[in-house]
């Protein structure tokens, strides 16, 4: 199954027994992007933000209070039953003043981040590698003119005193072409070793 994260921030709220629940997700690169969403989207005086989320092999989950395993764990099943990643997704309740019990809580929470994330615009995660490229200074402008045309993120670059070394991300299909792209517009003089290689 290819993954997918969401193209875009989106929302969904429900009203359920007179509690409100608003659900917002975000695509997230790293555990700490997640954390910072949901400090910037809680709300402080809402009875609990509860939340998730899922970036590769990595998850969590908090239920801020609500009985264990009725908010966090449901919005991380959602999540994972939308098939995508690199996401966070937090739900903030606001109680209304009848309690719904532990099931009522599990389908209020994974009910409200679901319906969200179904109609949320998504994109679909393209699978990248780390490419390492040594060469002469001479060649700066032709490595730095291929890179557009093969996807690639500079991610680093050091001058030493017999060159440059690059430290480029790109989608893993791109990846043979940019050392034949990059061998062919430096006659050879460039060396490219793909992370972990």
């Amino acid at each position: 199954m290819n993954l997918e994260t969401l193209a875009e921030r989106a929302s969904h709220g429900i009203e359920v027994k007179h509690s409100r629940f608003l659900a917002q997700a975000a695509p997230v690169e790293c555990p700490a992007a997640a954390l910072a969403f949901f400090a910037e989207v809680g709300d402080s005086t809402a009875t609990h933000n509860c939340w998730a989320y899922r970036i590769g092999s990595e998850y969590r989950f908090n239920d801020d209070g609500e009985i264990g395993g009725t908010a966090g764990r449901p919005i991380l099943a959602a999540i994972e039953g939308q098939g995508l990643d690199r996401l966070a997704v937090v739900v903030t309740r606001w109680y209304g003043g009848i309690k719904l019990g532990a099931g009522g809580l599990v389908r209020a929470y994974g009910g409200v981040a679901a319906e969200c994330l179904r109609t949320a615009a998504r994109t679909p995660l393209v699978p990248t590698c780390e490419v390492h490229v040594d060469y002469p200074f001479a060649d700066t402008g032709a490595i730095h003119a291929a890179l557009p045309a093969h996807d690639a993120e500079k991610l680093d670059e050091r001058f030493g005193a017999n060159g440059a070394h690059l430290r480029l991300r790109l989608p893993v299909d791109r990846g043979d072409a940019l050392v034949d792209h990059l061998r062919d517009a430096t006659r050879g003089r460039a060396r490219v070793r793909f992370e972990d290689a």
